[in-house]
């Protein structure tokens, strides 16, 4: 089958669509055709080396986490069935012809949504929900500010918090700002402007990563703070002290979505609460431009492989 590899640690441009053996679906796994995958914070770091420990020595390696496609076979869908789901944590491979995974990293597809705008969603999606809903409980009335509002999660996120009842501040670029208020912001806010001008919240969830203990110091008393990226081991200090420490609480996570989770994001789909934002679809065989595009930043949405 086609699949997106790489034969040594680097920049973009060593990934490349080659061939590898159909995966063997073990008893009770689901065999799933994909049609396309998305392109993640995570999966740039790995490919140029930044995982070295955990990946290991042996290539070719394979990049790809969420995908979206159909049912070939396996138990508790029926084939033809659409899912979306994700690979284990610490597992890449999904930008592919097919994939086999666990009942338990899939869930049914919501209805209507095309399987390659879908594809957009399963890990930026389950990860805003995880932030908002489980780590920090935003509940309604609350002021919610999302750095970086228009990327992966933060497109996301702009929604949920709008649906959970927050008011909810963007901070993105200037060209950016509209469609950050499209989304549901109720106020937008240039990404350059000092964090001391932006008033005080109750909620931060902040995807770039740097000026941390800035961003955390605009939390009223009992306010919570979530971080998905990082810039330096520091970082992960502060945090880690942060999450323990003073009345303005930090909190950071390493996502490992199940199906229940897939599961209520479909739900939040078809309910209108959050629909998917696509920057670009490139081909399989684009993925070296597709990461380059992730690693520049000023991103609208996510970015997609179609594969089928």
């Amino acid at each position: 089958m086609r699949a997106v590899l790489f034969d040594r640690y680097g920049p973009p441009e060593v990934l490349y669509e080659g061939t590898v053996p159909d995966p063997v679906v073990k008893p009770g796994h689901v065999l799933v055709r994909v049609h396309a995958a998305s392109v993640n914070g995570g999966e740039p770091t790995a490919r140029a080396g930044g995982l070295k420990l955990v990946l290991g020595p042996r290539f070719p390696k394979r990049t790809g986490v969420d995908f979206a496609g159909e049912v070939v076979s396996g138990p508790g869908f029926a084939p033809g069935t659409p899912v979306w789901g994700a690979l284990p944590r610490g597992t890449f491979g999904s930008a592919a012809e097919y994939v086999a995974v666990h009942p338990r990293q899939v869930a049914t597809a919501p209805a209507g949504l095309d399987l390659v705008r879908a594809a957009a969603l399963p890990g930026v999606g389950t990860t805003a929900v995880t932030a908002l809903r489980d780590k920090v409980r935003l509940r309604p009335g609350e002021r919610l500010l999302v750095r970086g509002a228009t990327g992966g999660v933060g497109h996301v996120a702009v929604q949920l918090g709008r649906a959970y009842g927050a008011h909810v501040t963007a901070l993105a670029s200037a060209a950016n700002l509209d469609l950050a208020r499209s989304l549901g912001a109720d106020e937008v806010v240039d990404y350059r402007t000092d964090p001391a001008d932006l008033g005080a919240f109750d909620v931060v969830l902040d995807m770039h990563g740097s000026d941390l203990r800035a961003y955390r110091r605009l939390l009223r008393p009992g306010g919570r703070m979530v971080a998905i990226a990082f810039r330096s081991a520091a970082d992960v200090g502060y945090l880690l002290a942060s999450t323990a420490l003073g009345p303005r609480r930090a909190r950071f996570f390493s996502g490992n979505p199940r199906a229940d989770l897939f599961a209520d994001l479909t739900a939040l789909v078809e309910d209108g609460s959050v629909e998917p934002l696509v920057d670009t679809v490139h081909p399989l065989s684009g993925a070296a431009t597709a990461h380059r595009a992730l690693e520049t930043g000023g991103g609208r949405g996510k970015h997609v492989l179609r594969v089928l």
